[in-house]
């Protein structure tokens, strides 16, 4: 293609920027998803299972499916809400707080090196307009 479409360089930089975050959470048995979700866990009171999915933009079968995974290799528990007797609580093991520790390092790493290497003004452009973008389909402006 001569010239690249925006929904082209915005996949292949999601690609690749997805395939840098699995081969650094790689590095410790994890995944990905699995550190996007531990960032979006209040580390000191937990989080509702049911605010993770639309916070995060993910699905609800891969979220259980991933938070079972998490279960499983004891990053996370699952609690009664204490205020909301039909949710639950997903909360940090130790292990999890530092698994979460990790991912924060790697993500805020990919940001220090970004803005080594672009304006602060090209990155305020790049925010804008993928926020253009965002509101756009989040509106249902783009198909009808």
């Amino acid at each position: 293609m001569k010239e690249k479409t925006i929904d082209y360089v915005l996949r292949a930089t999601w690609m690749a920027v997805a395939k840098m975050y699995n081969e650094e959470a790689g590095k410790q048995g994890s995944t990905m998803a699995t550190g996007f979700i531990l960032l979006n866990i209040d580390p000191e009171k937990g989080t509702p299972s049911t605010s993770l999915g639309p916070q995060m933009g993910m699905e609800a079968t891969s979220l259980s499916r991933t938070l079972k995974t998490m279960e499983n290799k004891g990053l996370i528990t699952r609690e009664k809400n204490p205020e909301d007797g039909r949710s639950v609580l997903i909360k940090l093991t130790t292990f999890g707080v530092n698994m979460r520790d990790y991912s924060k390092k790697v993500v805020l790493k990919f940001d220090e090196k970004v803005q080594e290497h672009i304006s602060v003004e090209d990155l305020q452009t790049f925010k804008k307009v993928a926020n253009v973008i965002s509101d756009l389909i989040a509106n249902r402006k783009i198909y009808n």
